[in-house]
C-alpha cells in the first residue's frame, strides 16, 4: 500500500475512493489512467477495511458494567 495512503484518515480515504469510483464509472479515462486509478482504489479500499476493523475491535472492547458505567475490557 502506498505510504501516503496509510497516513489518510478513514474519511479521507473513503472520499478519495468515491471520487475514483465516479471517475471509473464515467468511462472517460484513458486505459492506463483507469488501471492506475483502479490500483489506487484497491489500496484505498484495503486501508478503509483495516481502519474499520480497528474501530470495530475498539468498540467491542467497551463493556457495560451492571451499574451502567462503561469500562474497557482487555484486548487479546
Amino acid at each position: 500500500m502506498p505510504d501516503n495512503i496509510t497516513s489518510l484518515s478513514f474519511e479521507e480515504a473513503l472520499s478519495e475512493l468515491e471520487k475514483i469510483v465516479r471517475g471509473l464509472e464515467g468511462g472517460q479515462m484513458k486505459l492506463e489512467d483507469a488501471i492506475k486509478a483502479y490500483e489506487r482504489g484497491a489500496a484505498l479500499r484495503q486501508h478503509c477495511e483495516a481502519k474499520l476493523s480497528e474501530a470495530e475491535a475498539r468498540v467491542q472492547a467497551i463493556v457495560q458494567r451492571s451499574d451502567g458505567s462503561l469500562d474497557m475490557k482487555p484486548m487479546d
